[in-house]
């Protein structure tokens, strides 16, 4: 009664708030506005009241659903449901429970009553599919959920609601069929491709998710980057090939459909046929006009990959096909590069081949004059007369002269202060080589430049035995932006813990170490007499494998093969758990590939690799290698 009476006294106070200005009204009316006003804050106060309670049961309800406790969840979900505002709130767990529960009754009529309430949401018409799923069967649950995709023919809203409903209950059938139906309903090309795509990838059915997948690629150009990433994300290499097979039939029926063509070359990329890319790539560019755009694109990715030999060919192509071309002059320069390359990475090295180089290089540079182009050219002249024609000071005046350059690119300038580090290291100064090695560091700070610069640094501190200075380059250089920058740190930062844990003078790590310098100072008979000395010094010491790695190294440089391959078995044998075992054996499959060219021997070497080191980083190398050798691939 307290209560009440403190109730009424708020009225009246507000009441005299309000009303007390107003001198001319009369006494009756001033009592029924006083009762009003009394009316109105009861009523806000009891609904206010209602409200956090509902709140209250809502969430205690919730907490009963979570716990399993059931019947008490749905004592309160029963109570809640009186309210509409509350139905959606609760519907998921409160349906459930009466399904459950098999209380199908209840449950038609709580969907009945809340169709009336929410008469435009079609969420709760398949709802009731769900009844007769339960109650009856899947196949007239089925019947009912057709029916209305049926109904609902031509509306683009309701069928697409009708869909992801149908994918979030596993009904993929329901749903490709109400998309299908949108489909047939929209003059839109390409319309709903996307979608069905995602159906049949649920499904299973690759071959009609590839069709849509490239319905999409097809309808606006941009898309096909995204259907790209799909496929690599959910297409394996059986399922390349079938698609290979499938575009290969489509570009012939429809040639001036380029997205099909496109597509091609990127399942020749992703199966590491790099020639086959070239192929595809060639002929979209003469079917389109493209002036070599296409091809420069393959001749890129084909040096990226360091597969020379293609780059080699595309590079001429280009040369030949487009002399008027926008490439022209760029295929030229990159003929000469991929065929460097492509000599270096063939042993043992054909000096007269370098020298050819060096002539093509000069006949460039010449026809170019001084440019940052013809700068570049004269870079990689420099390099071959220092490491493969022992002609360092010819190199070293070659690279002062680009240093020197007016308006050169700081680029240009950087890599060329590298470059000459490198000679320096070579001609025995390797002062004036971490000079210059800070200098193009400091230049070209957070860019793929000044990492090489600072990995630099670090391999001069771990030849000269520095190995506590080189790892404090190298745990910065792991973090690196560049794949390969960070991967060599990786690599020597190993080799550094590894050989130095248990060997407290680190005497043989420094012995190694100095090796490495002697085979960059190209000394390789030096480095071989040293080697094989530390196996007698140090037998049984943890540098074992990597010496005898870096003696198989030397020896497939000198074209000594097969003595390169006894040791690379040598360590398959008695290291092969070690961090070298997948590289000795998937080393010896190159030397019988490239340098041997024993294709038999190679393809039984790359297939027994895949089975014995099936996640290997040269895995993917070795299966492209043994399904070219096997003819699945023309190269």
């Amino acid at each position: 009664m307290s209560a009440w009476k403190s109730l009424f006294g708020s009225c009246l106070t507000e009441s005299c708030r309000l009303f007390g200005g107003i001198y001319k009204i009369s006494k009756g009316w001033l009592c029924l506005l006083l009762i009003l006003t009394f009316q109105t804050m009861i009523i806000g106060k009891a609904s206010a009241q209602s409200s956090g309670s509902e709140d209250e049961n809502l969430q205690l309800a919730n907490e009963y659903y979570s716990q399993a406790e059931f019947d008490k969840a749905r004592i309160l979900y029963e109570e809640l449901a009186g309210n509409t505002r509350i139905i959606p709130l609760i519907h998921n767990n409160y349906f459930e429970i009466l399904l459950n529960q098999q209380d199908y009754k209840a449950a038609q009529s709580y969907l009945k009553k809340t169709q009336r309430y929410y008469p435009d949401n079609i969420r709760y018409e398949i709802d009731e599919g769900e009844i007769i799923r339960r109650k009856e069967s899947e196949e007239k649950a089925r019947e009912y959920w057709s029916g209305l995709i049926d109904a609902y023919e031509g509306n683009q809203q309701y069928l697409r609601i009708l869909a992801q409903n149908f994918i979030d209950r596993n009904l993929l059938k329901l749903a490709e069929q109400a998309f299908l139906s949108a489909r047939t309903n929209t003059p839109a090309p390409g319309a709903y491709s996307l979608e069905l795509a995602t159906v049949y990838r649920l499904q299973g059915n690759k071959q009609k998710m590839v069709e849509e997948y490239l319905t999409f690629a097809k309808s606006r150009p941009e898309n096909i980057d995204y259907v790209q990433n799909v496929m690599q994300a959910v297409m394996d290499e059986e399922d390349l090939d079938d698609l290979e097979t499938y575009l290969l039939d489509r570009v012939q029926d429809n040639p001036e459909e380029g997205a099909y063509s496109e597509m091609l070359v990127w399942v020749a990329l992703q199966k590491k046929d790099f020639y086959g890319a070239f192929i595809q790539s060639r002929a979209m560019d003469k079917r389109f006009g493209t002036q070599g755009v296409n091809s420069m694109k393959i001749g890129r990715i084909s040096l990226e990959n360091k597969e020379y030999e293609t780059a080699v060919k595309v590079f001429d192509y280009l040369s030949r096909e487009y002399p008027d071309g926008p490439y022209y002059q760029l295929a030229g320069r990159m003929r000469i590069h991929s065929r460097e390359e492509l000599v270096k990475n063939s042993y043992p090295v054909d000096t007269v081949e370098v020298r050819a180089l060096v002539n093509d290089y000069r006949e460039l540079i010449d026809r170019l004059g001084l440019s940052n182009q013809s700068l570049e050219a004269m870079r990689s002249k420099a390099l071959l007369h220092a490491f493969y024609l022992d002609e360092p000071q010819i190199a070293e005046d070659l690279l002062k002269t680009i240093i020197a350059t007016p308006r050169a690119d700081s680029k240009i300038v950087s890599k060329s202060k590298i470059d000459l580090g490198d000679i320096y290291l070579l001609t025995g100064q390797p002062w004036e080589s971490t000079l210059l090695y800070s200098q193009a560091e400091k230049a070209e700070k957070d860019d793929p430049i000044g990492y090489e610069a600072k990995l630099k640094n670090a391999k001069l501190n771990y030849y000269e035995g520095n190995f506590q200075l080189a790892q404090e380059h190298l745990d910065i250089l792991k973090q690196a932006t560049t794949r390969d920058i960070a991967n060599d740190a990786m690599d020597l930062s190993l080799t550094i813990k590894d050989n130095t844990l248990l060997d407290t003078t680190d005497a043989a790590m420094q012995q190694f170490a100095r090796v490495e310098l002697m085979l960059f100072r190209n000394k390789p008979q030096m480095a071989m007499d040293t080697l094989n000395a530390m196996l007698e010094k140090y037998e049984g010491h943890s540098l074992t494998d990597e010496i005898w790695f870096l003696q198989a190294d030397i020896l497939r440089k000198l074209g000594q093969f097969q003595q390169a391959i006894d040791i690379l078995e040598q360590i398959e044998i008695k290291f092969p758990k070690d961090i070298l075992g997948d590289n000795a054996m998937y080393t010896k499959g190159l030397i019988y590939q490239e340098d041997l060219k024993d294709e038999e021997v190679a393809m039984g070497i790359f297939r027994d690799f895949l089975i014995r080191y099936p996640g290997s980083i040269f895995s993917a190398d070795a299966r492209k290698r043994f399904r070219l050798l096997r003819g699945d691939m023309v190269n």
